[in-house]
C-alpha cells in the first residue's frame, strides 16, 4: 500500500468515527489519566520532602530518582510482570493482561518523572518563602500548600511531562497488557501491531492522534512558562 493511500485511509477512520479507532485511543487516556491522577500526588508531596529537608544519602536518592528517567519501560515491564503472574508475589490480584496491570506500569513509569521534574521546580523556589511563611506562624502544611502554590507552573509542566511519558510508552504496555483488543490495546501497542501486520492505515490514524495530542501538550506547556513568566515579571 503506498503512503498517500493510507494516509488517506487514515483520514477517513478519523473522521468516520471508526469504533475500534476511538475505542483503542479512549482506554489510552484512561489507563494514562487515572496512572497520572495516582502517581501526582505521593510524587509531588515526596518531592517537596526530598526539597525541604536534609538527610544522610540525600544526594544520592536524588541520584537514583535523576537515574530512573532513563530505565527502559520494558525493563519496567518485565519486573511488574515476574511480581503479577501466577508464581508472583502479586500474583493473587489478577492484575496481568487488564488495565489495572497497565495502570500499575503507567504509575511506575510516571512516579521518577513527576518526582524528579517537581523536584527541580521546588528546589528554584525562593527560601525565603519558607522561611517568611514559619516566622509568620503558618504550620507545616501551611507552609508547604504555599511553597507549592508558588512553583505551581513548574509542578503543572511535571504533571504534563508525565502525562506525555506515560501515554507514548509501549514497552511496558505491551508486556503487562498483552495487547488485548478492547481492554488493554493503547495507541502505541496499536500502532506495533499493525505496522507488523502491514495494516498502516490504522498505524498513521493512531500516530496522528498522538501528534495532535503532543501538540497539545506542549501548547498548554508553552502556555504555562509564559503565565510564569508574567507572574515573574509582576513580582
Amino acid at each position: 500500500m503506498r503512503i498517500a493511500d493510507a494516509t488517506s485511509q487514515a483520514f477517513s477512520l478519523l473522521l468516520s468515527g471508526d469504533a475500534e479507532l476511538w475505542q483503542i485511543i479512549w482506554i489510552s487516556l484512561k489507563t494514562s489519566i487515572i496512572a497520572l491522577a495516582l502517581a501526582s500526588v505521593p510524587a509531588i508531596f515526596a518531592a517537596y520532602l526530598i526539597a525541604s529537608n536534609r538527610f544522610r544519602g540525600r544526594r544520592f536518592l536524588i541520584l537514583l530518582i535523576q537515574a530512573s528517567l532513563s530505565l527502559p519501560t520494558v525493563l519496567i515491564g518485565l519486573l511488574l510482570y515476574l511480581l503479577l503472574s501466577r508464581q508472583g508475589a502479586l500474583g493473587s490480584l489478577h492484575w496481568l493482561f487488564a488495565q489495572s496491570g497497565v495502570i500499575a506500569g503507567q504509575i511506575l513509569i510516571a512516579l521518577p518523572v513527576l518526582t524528579a521534574f517537581a523536584l527541580s521546580a521546588i528546589q528554584s523556589a525562593d527560601t525565603r518563602l519558607a522561611e517568611t511563611a514559619i516566622c509568620l506562624g503558618a504550620n507545616r502544611w501551611r507552609v508547604m500548600r504555599t511553597v507549592l502554590f508558588e512553583v505551581r507552573f513548574g509542578v503543572m509542566a511535571a504533571i504534563i511531562y508525565g502525562f506525555g511519558r506515560v501515554l507514548s510508552e509501549v514497552g511496558c504496555a505491551m508486556m503487562v497488557g498483552g495487547n488485548i483488543a478492547g481492554e488493554t490495546r493503547t495507541i502505541t501497542t496499536a500502532i506495533a501491531l499493525e505496522t507488523s501486520k502491514g495494516e498502516f492505515a490504522l498505524g498513521i490514524a493512531l500516530g496522528l492522534v498522538l501528534i495532535t495530542l503532543a501538540l497539545i501538550m506542549n501548547a498548554t506547556l508553552m502556555l504555562l512558562q509564559g503565565d510564569a513568566r508574567l507572574a515573574t515579571n509582576q513580582q
